[in-house]
C-alpha cells in the first residue's frame, strides 16, 4: 500500500496537462493549447510511460520474491565476523569452504591480509557480525597468539 501513494501520485501529475488542454479546447481561437492531435499524442506518450513505470515495480517486487540472483558458491562463502578498524575500513573473518581468511575491506579495495591454519570456532556464524564485536576480536588474538606472529 505505501508503494501505491506515490504511484498514484505520479500518474495524476502525468494526467494534469490532458485535464489543462481539455478545459483550453475553446472555439476555434489559437493559442498554446493542445490540438486534438498533439492530446492524443500526449496521453499515448503518457500511457507508455505509465506502463514501463509499472513494469520496472512489477520486475522489482518479482526480483525481490525470488531473492535476486544467487551463484553456486553462496553456500560455501560465509562471513563469520568482522571489526571496524576506522570510518571505512573493516577487518573480516571470511570461511570459503573448510579455509578461513582473514580480509582488510577498504573503499575500493580488498587484501588477503591472513590464511588461517586451523579455523577460528565460531557458534554464531553471521550474528556475531556487528552485534558481539568484541567477542570476534577476542577469538581473532588468540589464533593469531597461537601462530606466534604479528600482524
Amino acid at each position: 500500500m505505501s508503494l501505491l501513494k506515490p504511484f498514484i501520485g505520479v500518474v495524476l501529475l502525468l494526467l494534469m496537462p490532458l485535464a489543462v488542454s481539455a478545459g483550453e479546447s475553446g472555439g476555434g481561437v489559437p493559442g498554446p493549447g493542445i490540438t486534438g492531435d498533439g492530446a492524443a499524442y500526449l496521453g499515448q506518450l503518457v500511457m507508455g510511460l505509465i506502463l514501463v513505470i509499472f513494469a520496472i515495480l512489477v520486475l522489482g517486487f518479482m526480483m525481490r520474491r525470488m531473492g535476486g540472483m544467487h551463484s553456486g558458491v553462496s553456500g560455501e562463502l560465509r562471513v563469520l565476523g568482522a571489526v571496524s578498524l576506522g570510518a571505512r575500513e573493516r577487518m573480516v573473518l571470511v570461511q570459503v569452504g573448510e579455509t578461513q581468511l582473514l580480509l582488510g575491506v577498504a573503499p575500493g579495495r580488498v587484501q588477503t591480509l591472513h590464511v588461517l591454519d586451523a579455523p577460528v570456532r565460531t557458534g554464531e556464524g553471521v550474528a556475531t557480525q556487528g552485534r558481539h564485536g568484541g567477542g570476534f576480536a577476542e577469538r581473532l588474538r588468540q589464533a593469531m597468539g597461537r601462530q606466534g606472529g604479528t600482524s
